[in-house]
């Protein structure tokens, strides 16, 4: 099949690679056309717009990276609903507002086209091996046909309502997990007096009942970086996570609820990204924590 991806960054490379191993035609674009080159060097076919890429593709699955990117590679006049969309198929897997997503999907619907939002719980590597889980919105009829792309990339598919329902579901999974890193850098402060090793440390907190199923493999990582080795390999950046708290806590805003603790925790990851950690794992909000100047 014809699959296009529009979005490679780290996700959205992962996921063309994903594609391309089970024998996919995969074609290609991104804002930043370097971006896209370890795909075309590895055989995916690159298109010079989104709208080029709907229309020379049966499906389009989407991973942008934020709200803004949306709205501009949608709504460009060479962006996704400029394209002939009577009959496509358009999987978006962006974790963006459900308001945005919902208009969209509702826009892309009006041109014809099937539309799907299957935003994803998972980083690079079990995107590369089809074990994301996924969170859809969609109709009946939408998502029963855009089923045989989705189990390929996920081990684990939940259609949870209509669009907007698998944003906010995929808001819901992200906040404990990011408010976690920034409760593990204040843990990790309190624990300074102790002077354990950063490994026998990260192994106690990891064996504890407040400890999320990330740590099992975050956990080392973090523990080198405490011992002073510089930052690991970034698996999901500090920047994307900032964003998806934001998402979160404007959201809640809009259907006034509040969001105390996750506002809180969005202002360290704010503080975080002016330090410059903006390209690292969501993680360094953890080791930065200690180490920080204080105001």
């Amino acid at each position: 099949m014809k699959i296009g991806v529009c979005g490679t960054g780290r996700m959205g490379s992962a996921i063309a690679q994903r594609l391309m191993s089970v024998g996919h035609d995969v074609g290609v674009w991104n804002r930043n056309p370097a971006k896209t080159k370890p795909l075309v060097d590895a055989g995916a076919k690159l298109f010079a717009s989104p709208a080029e890429l709907v229309e020379g593709c049966e499906v389009t699955v989407v991973m942008l990276l934020n709200d803004a990117a949306t709205e501009a590679v949608y709504r460009a006049p060479n962006g996704i609903l400029k394209a002939k969309l009577a009959g496509k198929l358009v999987i978006d897997m962006s974790t963006v507002r459900p308001d945005t997503m919902k208009s969209a999907g509702t826009a892309a619907l009006r041109e014809g086209a099937a539309f799907v939002e299957c935003p994803v719980g998972g980083s690079v590597a079990p995107a590369k091996e089809g074990k994301l889980l996924g969170l859809v919105g969609g109709s009946e009829a939408d998502v029963a046909r855009a089923m045989p792309i989705l189990q390929q990339l996920c081990r684990r598919i939940e259609h949870v309502g209509d669009l907007g329902s698998g944003s906010t579901m995929k808001l819901a999974v992200n906040l404990p997990l990011l408010v976690y890193w920034q409760a593990l850098g204040e843990a990790l402060t309190i624990c300074k007096p102790l002077n354990l090793p950063a490994e026998r440390l990260i192994d106690i907190l990891t064996d504890t009942s407040g400890a999320p199923t990330a740590m099992k493999g975050r956990g080392p990582v973090i523990a080198r970086v405490l011992g002073g080795a510089p930052l690991g390999e970034t698996a999901f950046g500090l920047n994307a996570a900032k964003k998806d708290l934001a998402c979160a806590v404007q959201f809640a805003a809009s259907i006034d609820a509040e969001l105390p603790v996750t506002a809180s925790a969005l202002a360290c990851y704010e503080e975080a990204e002016a330090a410059g950690l903006g390209d690292a794992d969501a993680t360094a909000v953890s080791t930065r924590w200690g180490q920080r100047p204080k105001s």
